[in-house]
C-alpha cells in the first residue's frame, strides 16, 4: 500500500515523546499497565526503560527512534489494519515500523494476552 510522501514525512518528524503519553493513557484506560507497555516496546525495539526515557527526554523523532532500534526479528508477524492501513502492505519501512508499534499498543489495550501480542505462540 502506498502512503503519500507527506504522510511518511509527518510520521518521520513526529516525536516519540509526543505520542508516548497517549500510548500510556490508552493501555491504562483499558486496564493494562505501563510496565506491560514498556515490555511491548522493548520487545519491538530493544529499548529498555532507561533508554526509552532518554529518548523521550531528548525528544527524538520516530525516524531517529527506529534508526536506533534493534527491531525484533519477529516484527514481520505483526499484521492487520491500523489507522486505516494494512500493515503488511505498507511500503515505506519507517511508516511500517511505526504502525507495528501502534498495532502492538492497540492489541495490548484490547486485552490480548501478552504471549499473543509478543508473537510468542
Amino acid at each position: 500500500m502506498k502512503t503519500t510522501p507527506e504522510h511518511d514525512a509527518r510520521i518521520a518528524n513526529m516525536t516519540f515523546a509526543s505520542v508516548y503519553p497517549h500510548y500510556v493513557t490508552k493501555v491504562e484506560n483499558k486496564g493494562r499497565t505501563k510496565e506491560e507497555l514498556l515490555r511491548v516496546i522493548e520487545w519491538l525495539t530493544g529499548f529498555d526503560d532507561k533508554k526509552l526515557q532518554e529518548m523521550i527526554h531528548e525528544k527524538v523523532t520516530f525516524e531517529t527512534f527506529f534508526a536506533n532500534a534493534k527491531l525484533n526479528p519477529n516484527a514481520h508477524l505483526i499484521t492487520g489494519v491500523i489507522c486505516g492501513y494494512r500493515i503488511e502492505e505498507i511500503e515505506t519501512p519507517l511508516t511500517k515500523q511505526v504502525r507495528y508499534l501502534d498495532k502492538l499498543v492497540d492489541e495490548l489495550a484490547k486485552g490480548r494476552k501478552m504471549e499473543k501480542v509478543l508473537r510468542e505462540t
